[in-house]
């Protein structure tokens, strides 16, 4: 099957059910995309799939054919949310981060100028074992307001 990963076009001829999470980590070496759980419940693996944020550990290389995959390694440095990142000081021990700016880059997305509860609610399922929500929250609104 052929599908993008970052812009690039890619093929795959292995097991169609495999998750996209261990295509991109072990046969494309992008290793910023982190298993957590291995049954979508915190986040951390989270990519977008066509533009929308899906837990690569469930789903499916089945699902990417044709498709476009992102992540965190395909945005850009520059991008408003990891500059919010870094201006808050989010990560601590920084394994749930992709998943997390990945999430607030799909609510961005949908809803540029998110409200706490709008913000919380598109964000649950990203658990944060440093508990740094409150900068998480503060930074999803720097980069919505960098934006307007």
């Amino acid at each position: 099957m052929k599908l993008s990963v970052n812009g690039n076009a890619v093929e795959f001829d292995g097991d169609p059910q495999m998750p996209i999470l261990w295509f991109l980590r072990d046969e494309q070496q992008l290793t910023g995309t982190k298993f957590g759980c291995g049954r979508a419940l915190c986040g951390a693996c989270t990519v977008h799939l066509d533009g929308d944020a899906v837990r690569a550990c469930v789903v499916p290389m089945a699902a990417a054919a044709d498709k476009s995959v992102t992540t965190i390694e395909g945005i850009s440095v520059e991008h408003r949310l990891k500059v919010a990142w870094k201006e808050h000081n989010v990560p601590q021990c920084g394994y749930c981060q992709s998943g997390q700016i990945m999430q607030a880059a799909d609510l961005l997305k949908r809803t540029p100028s998110p409200t706490d509860a709008d913000i919380d609610q598109a964000m649950t399922g990203n658990i944060c074992r440093c508990g740094t929500y409150t900068r998480i929250r503060a930074a999803i609104k720097s980069a919505a307001e960098a934006s307007a």
